[in-house]
């Protein structure tokens, strides 16, 4: 038996005021659905001309030149001696110019942040360039002509570069932008000269925020806008034509743009160039300390409720020390600001500015203490020796001993230069770890010298051995390690059930 659809038919005309509400339903749902769609197409715009023309000519080439030395000649070919050498190097000589230096040219992007000719683009641009050219965007009103600029300051940590020029006119500048208002899924525009194309434009979207890649202070923005060789330093803008990132680098297979491109973050840059522009380089606070993340085991072992801080694993000479902090403290916050991983506390102290006496709240000993610290700078920091002497002279231990899958030994002086230890430091060498044990996934590794157990420093074995019980007397699921692995210490919460 088929079934045909007069059943709806006949309900329908029974019911009249349903019909005419459903009716009025449909109309309702149809006018909000054309209403969405007019939004979304107002939300982008059907051109990004009219953004283009207004933020075009910002935007210049960067034409860089150094002097590098010529090829060496093949050595063996001809035996030395031989009647042909003669012959063969006048060849040479004639064919590829000999041992001669030549002059190598690159390619990159920047754009005008004022109209007196400051200039930002990445500093791998123009580092090590002996001449340094500005090409500015064709059009009325604009330098014809390649004005030669000065690099005004660098800084390597965000691969920022200010330049300056001269310029027989005011220059058409743009703004940098707030961003940390850049949104995940906001459109942006990508401009340069990639691949040495000359100016170019590509549009995408912002794909992820806060992205680091290799440096303390990263703070990129990721997008799908295509990005080449060659639009290094140019300006990431969004919609309102301000710069929210200078494009640095891509990922790649291949070396062409893929749709993962970084620009470092506009909130970065304007404090680099304004210190660039103050000093001619950067002046980042330093606290003086060496710090880790804190896992749950570490926060466990140590007492607290949760893994938010950053651990202080070794305190040098510097402001840090002066002010009292200790290893073993846990930075919770900092300059009134709480702080969850290493990450944000070194970019939080670097933006900090030098001399600045600030507040640091740490968790020590069960509970929590306030210390003044007046930051140093930086820079004046970097190279100087941070190593700590723990004193003391070692207790001879002649046994070894496997404990929580580690076979541990004292230190003996004949290791101290291999394991890059001071004369006076005191602890246990790993001398090999079960690779079925948790302290092979925690990373210890043949070499490492435990130092302190329990927040003790370790001279023998059967200290280690009394702490370990000590921890189990109290409860405690893991125990509290400092390790150094060639002279660096770290702490490592190690499992007392193995």
């Amino acid at each position: 038996m088929s079934v045909h659809p007069i059943s709806t038919t006949k309900a329908v005309a029974q019911n009249p005021a349903q019909a005419g509400w459903r009716l009025f339903w449909m109309v309702v749902l149809g006018t909000a659905f054309l209403v969405v769609q007019s939004l979304a197409a107002a939300a982008r715009p059907e051109s990004l001309a009219p953004l283009a023309e207004k933020v075009s000519p910002a935007v210049v080439n960067i034409t860089t030149s150094t002097m590098v030395e010529g090829r060496t000649e093949p050595q063996g070919i001809v035996p030395e001696g031989s009647p042909f050498e003669d012959f063969f190097r006048e060849f040479q000589d004639r064919n590829r110019g000999g041992n001669r230096p030549r002059r190598s040219s690159a390619l990159g992007s920047g754009f005008v942040i004022s109209e007196d000719g400051y200039i930002v683009t990445n500093n791998h641009v123009i580092e090590g360039a002996d001449e340094i050219e500005i090409e500015f965007f064709p059009g009325d009103g604009q330098p014809q002509d390649l004005l030669p600029a000065v690099v005004v300051g660098t800084d390597p940590n965000t691969d920022i570069a200010l330049l300056k020029v001269e310029a027989p006119m005011p220059l058409t500048f743009v703004k940098f932008g707030d961003s940390d208002t850049a949104r995940v899924g906001d459109w942006v525009v990508a401009m340069g000269n990639p691949l040495g194309q000359g100016f170019s434009l590509s549009a995408g979207i912002v794909s992820a925020r806060n992205r680091a890649l290799s440096g303390s202070y990263d703070d990129y923005i990721q997008t799908d806008a295509a990005i080449n060789r060659g639009n290094s330093g140019g300006p990431l803008f969004n919609m309102d034509g301000d710069v929210v990132g200078v494009n640095t680098a891509i990922l790649s297979p291949n070396g062409g743009s893929i749709g993962i491109g970084f620009s470092m973050a506009s909130n970065v840059v304007t404090k680099v160039v304004g210190q660039l522009k103050e000093f001619g380089e950067t002046r980042r606070g330093w606290l003086g300390v060496r710090i880790q993340d804190v896992t749950d085991d570490l926060a466990e072992a140590i007492g607290m409720a949760n893994s938010e801080g950053v651990l202080i694993t070794d305190v040098p000479e510097g402001p840090a020390k002066e002010a009292g902090l200790l290893a073993r403290d846990v930075i919770t916050s900092f300059d009134g600001f709480e702080v969850a991983d290493t990450r944000e506390l070194v970019r939080r102290v670097g933006d900090t500015e030098v001399g600045k006496t600030v507040r640091v709240v740490v968790f020590r000993d069960g509970k929590t203490e306030t210390l003044r610290v007046t930051l140093g700078r930086r820079e004046d920091a970097v190279g100087a020796d941070a190593s700590s002497s723990e004193g003391g002279n070692v207790a001879p231990d002649e046994t070894e001993k496997e404990l929580l899958g580690l076979t541990v030994g004292a230190v003996r002086d004949d290791m101290r230069e291999e394991l890059n230890l001071d004369a006076g430091t005191k602890g246990l060498v790993i001398l090999s770890v079960d690779e079925t044990s948790g302290a092979w996934e925690k990373g210890l590794r043949a070499g490492d010298v435990i130092t302190e157990a329990g927040q003790t420093k370790l001279g023998s074995i059967s200290d280690l051995e009394d702490q370990i019980s000590a921890a189990r007397d109290a409860g405690r699921k893991s125990i509290f390690l400092m390790v150094r692995r060639g002279g660096e210490p770290r702490f490592v919460a190690l499992n007392l059930d193995e």
